[in-house]
C-alpha cells in the first residue's frame, strides 16, 4: 500500500470540507493560480449532504441573487465536460412545477419576469400542457405549471470528483481522512487550522462543511447559525414505459418531487416532522404521507414498489436562504453555508465567488446582502421557493 503523503506543515487557504461547495472552491481557487490550496474532509469526498442530494439543478427562485447564481452554476453544469473536464450526467430534461394554489401562481408568475430578465428561461403552462410534460401527474385540480426548460438534474457525485480531481492537477492538495478539530488565533487573526493529522500554518479558512458549518465556525469564534435538518428520498423499481425526456417534477404545495433514476423514479417529499438531528437513520414515519400525495398527483408512481432509499441532511438557515462573504470579527475566515436545500446547484458559481472574495475582486454578482451579519442586524433575506 503506498504510504499516505504527509500533511502540508502551511497553507494559503485551508477549505474546510469536502463537498460541492469546498471542491468547487478548491477548482476555482487552483485555476486562479493559487498555490498552498489545501482541502480538509473528515470522511471521503461528497460522504456529507452532497453524495445524498438529489442532483436537480435549476434557478426557478424568488431571490434575484439566487436566480443569478444558479443561472451562472447551470452555464458551468452545462459545460462540465470542458472546464473541468468530466462526466456528470447532465440530463437537461426541463425542471416543471405542479401550481395548484392561485397564490402560487402568482408568485411563480412575477419570479417568471425577474428570471427572464436575468436570463433564466421560464414558462408558464396551462394545465393540459404541465400533463403533456409530465404524463405521470394528474391535473384535475392543476392551475398551471412552471416549466424551465434548461434546467434538470446531475450525478451530485461525479459534480464533486470533477472540481477534485480539476484542483489537484492544478495543485491544490485534497486531504481526505483529515478532520478540523481546532483554529488557532492570534491577535485577532488565524494562525492555523488544527486537523487529526496535524496543524496547518494559515491566515485563511474557507468554511465549506455543510450541516457542520456552525461547529466549525465556532472553533473560530465566529457565528453561522446553520441548523441540520434530516430529509429523506427513495427509489422505485423499475416503471414501465417512463417517457426519456422526463422533468423534474415538484409538486410545489406538498413539496413531493420526483426524477427519473434509471428505469425507475428517485422521489421524496419534506414532512412537518424532519427532525432537527445529525443522524442519517432513516425512518418509515414519513412514508404514507407522501404514498397519500403520491397516490393524489402521481398515481403510478404510487403504485410503484419501492426498493430502497437513504437519508441526508439540509444545512437550513433563519431564513431558507445562503449565507456568503467574510466574517466581519474574523478577517480571513470565509464561508458557504445554509443554502437550505438549494446548496448543491449552486456549487459551481458559489465556488467562483469564494475565489473571487479570497483575491479581493468584485465577483459576478454582488452577494454582500448575504452576508450572515444581517441575522444579527435583525435583517432577513427569505428565499420562498425551497423545497
Amino acid at each position: 500500500m503506498q504510504a499516505r503523503q504527509a500533511l502540508p506543515s502551511s497553507a494559503s487557504v485551508v477549505i474546510v470540507g469536502g463537498g460541492i461547495m469546498g471542491a468547487s472552491a478548491a477548482f476555482h481557487l487552483a485555476e486562479a493560480g493559487v498555490d498552498g490550496v489545501v482541502l480538509v474532509e473528515r470522511d471521503q469526498l461528497g460522504s456529507g449532504s452532497t453524495g445524498r442530494a438529489a442532483g436537480g439543478v435549476r434557478a426557478q427562485f424568488s431571490d434575484a441573487l439566487n436566480v443569478a447564481i444558479a443561472t451562472r452554476s447551470l452555464e458551468a453544469f452545462a459545460d462540465f465536460d470542458r472546464r473541468p473536464g468530466w462526466e456528470i450526467d447532465f440530463k437537461r430534461v426541463g425542471y416543471l412545477f405542479v401550481l395548484t394554489r392561485a397564490e402560487d401562481c402568482a408568485a411563480f408568475e412575477r419570479g417568471a419576469e425577474l428570471q427572464h430578465d436575468l436570463g433564466a428561461p421560464i414558462r408558464m403552462l396551462a394545465p393540459e400542457e404541465v400533463r403533456r410534460r409530465c404524463p405521470l401527474v394528474a391535473v384535475d385540480d392543476v392551475l398551471a405549471g412552471a416549466f424551465a426548460p434548461d434546467a434538470g438534474h446531475v450525478t451530485p457525485e461525479a459534480a464533486v470528483q470533477g472540481y477534485a480531481s480539476g484542483a489537484r492537477r492544478l495543485g491544490a492538495r485534497i486531504e481526505t481522512g483529515c478532520e478540523a478539530l481546532a483554529v488557532s488565533r492570534a491577535g485577532g487573526a488565524i494562525t492555523e487550522v488544527v486537523t487529526t493529522r496535524g496543524a496547518i500554518a494559515t491566515s485563511c479558512i474557507i468554511c465549506a462543511a455543510g450541516p457542520w458549518s456552525a461547529e466549525v465556525a465556532a472553533m473560530a469564534g465566529v457565528e453561522l447559525p446553520v441548523t441540520p435538518v434530516r430529509r429523506q428520498v427513495l427509489f422505485t423499481e423499475p416503471i414501465p414505459d417512463l417517457p426519456a425526456e422526463l422533468p423534474m417534477t415538484i409538486d410545489f404545495a406538498t413539496s413531493f418531487y420526483f426524477h427519473r433514476e434509471g428505469p425507475g423514479l428517485l422521489l421524496g417529499m419534506s414532512h412537518d416532522r424532519d427532525p432537527v438531528t445529525f443522524s442519517l437513520e432513516t425512518s418509515d414515519d414519513w412514508v404514507p404521507s407522501l404514498l397519500d400525495v403520491a397516490e393524489r398527483r402521481a398515481p403510478r408512481v404510487a403504485a410503484a414498489g419501492i426498493k430502497g432509499g437513504w437519508a441526508g441532511l439540509y444545512e437550513m438557515s433563519p431564513d431558507h436562504n445562503a449565507m456568503i462573504g467574510e466574517s466581519a470579527a474574523l478577517p480571513g475566515f470565509f464561508y458557504a453555508a445554509g443554502f437550505s436545500g438549494h446548496g448543491f446547484l449552486q456549487g459551481p458559481a458559489v465556488g467562483e465567488i469564494l475565489r473571487d472574495l479570497y483575491l479581493r475582486r468584485d465577483p459576478f454578482v454582488d452577494v454582500s446582502p448575504l452576508s450572515a451579519e444581517r441575522f444579527a442586524a435583525g435583517e432577513s433575506r427569505p428565499e420562498l421557493n425551497v423545497i
